[in-house]
């Protein structure tokens, strides 16, 4: 039996075929929509708890329908606007339309579909009143398996409708962050590129000199990204031999007897392992921290010595947890739901870093 990721790759196969045929609204409801959430764990043609053609009342008009909605407890929680495969969703027609369905029911989420691009709202600006900006979206035909985790919280088996909305915030964020940084990599503006000139430049921010610093700009992101992609490649191939170094005592009995070898690092353990570095760049220097890769964690160590780790990391269970070294053989262990709790227990993080602390390091 396929896990979620395998199951969701192999339909967006499929369906970068059938697009090619499909032309309209009921057909995209039908080969593309009605699959996506069957994945997710729904029966979809049980309207008890996925309803089509669902009645959201607006005001004087009576008899509105929204194309679907997911019930829980016989309460909608989940309304769904689709769009054909073909119409691009942009921001007139269809946003307004499941603009003015939300806040009629006592659903909290929203999405809106072609079909290929699912985007996912709430009411993180004003309470029942939807949000115009997604907080989180979904390219069934370009899958980035560090969103896939935060897809999972839509699926049946473990929809907590309260669990999403209070991590909403920081998904809607993150989103808008890397995209905003997408797009200074690829054509920085003067506004962002003027604070990192006067760091390092102090004569007059000059056209030419705006220029120069443009494409040295460009230059030094590309570079920093090949270079990390590489550090990856590296641990992957340090993971796959078997370290000829003895555990200290406070490594957990668990993990001691773990072969750190033969282990892919996912795009989640990777992120986790950037966020770490960024977290602690000020006391830690990045060239200094490396990640080893286990079955069950990820370990983050100093200075290339296994028996100096700042951290491990489970991840790819159903529980994740961030733990630090403790007393003798024991942990100090925190549960996380997802690689951004990693910024809410920054402070932990910092707290360890300080032993490794660079003495050259200016805060």
């Amino acid at each position: 039996m396929m896990d979620f990721t395998d199951e969701l790759k192999q339909f967006s196969k499929k369906a970068q075929k059938m697009v090619k045929v499909i032309s309209t609204e009921e057909a995209t409801k039908t080969s593309l929509v009605l699959p996506f959430f069957r994945i997710l764990g729904y029966d979809v043609f049980n309207p008890l708890e996925f309803v089509p053609e669902y009645t959201a009342d607006v005001g004087i008009k009576k008899g509105e329908k929204i194309d679907y909605a997911i019930l829980q407890d016989e309460r909608p929680v989940i309304l769904i606007e689709v769009k054909s495969c073909n119409q691009p969703l942009v921001l007139d027609g269809p946003i307004s339309q499941l603009f003015r369905y939300y806040g009629t029911t006592s659903a909290k989420l929203a999405i809106l579909t072609n079909g290929i691009i699912y985007r996912f709202y709430t009411d993180l600006q004003e309470k029942n009143r939807m949000d115009l900006t997604p907080f989180m979206e979904f390219d069934l035909f370009d899958i980035k398996e560090n969103i896939l985790p935060d897809l999972k919280r839509f699926g049946k088996a473990s929809l907590d409708v309260d669990s999403i909305t209070s991590v909403a915030s920081d998904l809607k964020y993150t989103m808008q962050i890397k995209d905003y940084l997408k797009k200074q990599s690829v054509e920085p503006t003067r506004e962002f590129l003027s604070p990192i000139i006067r760091k390092m430049y102090k004569s007059a921010q000059t056209a030419t000199v705006v220029e120069r610093f443009k494409l040295l700009y460009i230059k030094s992101f590309n570079e920093f990204i090949n270079e990390l992609m590489n550090e990856k490649f590296q641990s992957a191939i340090a993971g796959s031999k078997t370290p000829d170094v003895v555990e200290e005592e406070n490594t957990p009995p668990s993990q001691a007897s773990e072969e750190e070898a033969e282990y892919i690092t996912t795009a989640e353990e990777t992120e986790a392992f950037t966020i770490i570095k960024t977290l602690v760049y000020h006391i830690i220097h990045p060239s200094r921290l490396s990640l080893r890769d286990t079955k069950n964690y990820i370990r983050i160590i100093v200075d290339g010595k296994v028996t100096n780790w700042l951290c491990l990391l489970y991840l790819n269970s159903g529980k994740k947890w961030l733990c630090f070294p403790g007393k003798g053989r024991e942990m100090e262990r925190y549960q996380i739901e997802s690689n951004m709790d990693l910024y809410k227990n920054s402070h932990h993080i910092v707290r360890f870093a300080e032993k490794f602390r660079d003495k050259a390091t200016i805060v």
